[in-house]
């Protein structure tokens, strides 16, 4: 078993490989996005809906919030809130081939919306604005399945997909994220699981993070799907929460929800993907 070594001098190499993150800012928390099939008015107003859903989440860091029944009942007025969007055809440079015309190509659809109605929809839903720069989220996940166990690690291509599901659900929470350089990379027992130590606040500091979010990832066939611990200091207490039999998507939503709602004071951590 593999144990934490630091070593000061290597510090700034480390963030440097690692890849340091400025963290989400409060003008970037107003938009959010979606994929829609063309640029039809059906599909808009379903899009305005999702991107609403969406954006309560990353403004105020809880994602319990957009389940109340009067964000359901707001989800269909959704446009009333959007100040601006706009289209980008994710298969462009591709010809429009066959049968297919523009109004069935997939497109990203980006909403921005309007500061102050949302924030007073958000007070309805008794949430409240994170308006304050946001921590950037060092994390430290031990990999266990068949025939292999590994911390996940910024510069190794083994860990590409999993950094990417992380990258997603990054964006959907508004939180940055950084992982250590395979140098600093550690295989953490369960009981090692502690992100209130400090050498492990240390080895976040150096991978260019605030603070450590760490994880024990398994595979699990009982399960049908992969069981996760994930551990996070806040308030000075160590909070945990768990998931079980989902996809690693599932996996890596559920831990920055739940470092959100921490670090925004919305609530305990949910384990309830969406």
């Amino acid at each position: 078993m593999r144990r934490i070594q630091l070593f000061p001098p290597a510090f700034a190499l480390l963030a440097v490989l690692a890849g340091p993150a400025a963290g989400f800012e409060p003008s970037d928390i107003y938009t959010s996005q979606v994929v829609v099939s063309g640029q039809g008015e059906a599909n808009r107003i379903t899009g305005f809906g999702v991107c609403l859903e969406r954006v309560l989440t990353r403004v105020t860091g809880d994602v319990e919030l957009a389940g109340k029944p009067a964000a359901k009942v707001a989800r269909a007025k959704a446009a009333d809130f959007v100040a601006a969007y706009s289209y980008r055809d994710r298969l462009e440079g591709r010809p429009v081939h066959d049968e297919q015309g523009t109004y069935d190509r997939p497109h990203n659809l980006t909403c921005r919306f309007k500061t102050a109605p949302l924030d007073k929809l958000i007070t309805e839903l008794g949430g409240k604005p994170w308006l304050m720069r946001r921590p950037v989220i060092a994390v430290f996940l031990d990999v266990e399945k068949p025939a292999a166990h590994y911390t996940v690690a910024a510069n190794n291509a083994r860990d590409l997909a999993m950094r990417q599901s992380f990258g997603n659900a990054s964006n959907l929470i508004a939180l940055d994220v950084v992982f250590p350089p395979e140098t600093a990379a550690l295989n953490l027992s369960a009981a090692e699981l502690d992100p209130a130590s400090p050498e492990l606040k240390q080895a976040a500091e150096a991978a260019g993070g605030d603070l450590p979010l760490v994880g024990r990832l398994s595979w699990s066939d009982a399960d049908h799907g992969w069981v996760v611990n994930w551990a996070l200091e806040q308030g000075g207490a160590v909070h945990r929460w768990s998931v079980r039999g989902v996809s690693f998507d599932d996996a890596f939503r559920t831990a920055l929800w739940g470092a959100a709602r921490l670090l925004s004071e919305s609530g305990e951590p949910t384990t309830n993907p969406q």
